[in-house]
């Protein structure tokens, strides 16, 4: 394991890093960033690719509206993947745009990490979301090495306290990230209506599954659907019922 290290991003954010080895202890990882534990930790996995222009609108404001501020009222921490793109963009956006405090915490593969200022690793490399307060680097070169390391980290931050992971969209990197969430025994909320694996989700959450991948993660019994179009008040209630059963 590396010590962390300071970096500081075009528009004069900071954030805290750590480069991770295979056989890392997460608690000592998690001292060491000054991450509390026992504290709620809500997972974000997805996109936001292929949406309408109203749908993408819907899907910012769930951001901006909704998660962004129940973290910020939970005192949760968030765990993404850590780019800028798609969700994670969307989630770092909306922490910044409603002033909160709240730890984001990016998770990546080392072989794909783009650091501010410097050269990009390899050509499928992405740089990293400004808005985010610590990334942790993990052992990998393709996209979804991290997904193990997403939820055992967001596990190691709520311990024996709440956690909830959401879908919104999403390719086939989202299918390991949601069969990851529910062996860790973490409620997975999909958002129907935001297309692609979400929906494919919705769909086997309803009985009227066409992928045996949905069936199995479904059948974890910690799946949940909502439709997009449902409105802030009802997703929050959905997430703040999670919360509040622990």
């Amino acid at each position: 394991m590396e010590h962390p290290f300071e970096i500081i991003f075009p528009n004069g954010s900071t954030a805290e890093v750590i480069q991770l080895h295979s056989s890392a202890d997460l608690d000592f990882i998690l001292q060491k960033l000054g991450i509390d534990d026992q504290r709620p930790a809500m997972v974000v996995i997805g996109g936001a690719s292929k949406l309408s222009e109203a749908d993408f609108n819907r899907v910012r404001q769930l951001f901006a509206k909704v998660l962004a501020p129940l973290a910020q009222k939970w005192r949760a921490a968030v765990v993404d993947g850590g780019t800028d793109a798609g969700v994670m963009r969307l989630m770092g956006q909306a922490r910044m745009e409603i002033g909160a405090d709240f730890p984001l915490v990016g998770v990546i593969p080392i072989g794909l990490a783009t650091l501010p200022n410097q050269t990009a690793p390899s050509p499928e490399a992405a740089p990293l979301e400004a808005n985010h307060t610590h990334f942790v680097l993990v052992p990998g070169s393709r996209w979804g090495d991290e997904s193990m390391w997403i939820a055992s980290i967001a596990s190691a931050i709520a311990d024996a306290t709440a956690s909830v992971t959401v879908l919104v969209n999403g390719g086939e990197v989202a299918w390991r990230d949601a069969s990851e969430s529910v062996e860790a025994d973490r409620s997975l909320i999909v958002v129907a209506g935001s297309g692609r694996t979400a929906d494919i989700l919705a769909k086997a959450v309803r009985g009227q599954s066409t992928d045996q991948r949905a069936d199995e993660i479904v059948s974890s019994g910690l799946v949940q659907a909502i439709d997009l179009e449902a409105g802030a008040s009802a997703f929050a209630i959905m997430i703040e019922e999670i919360f509040a059963a622990r």
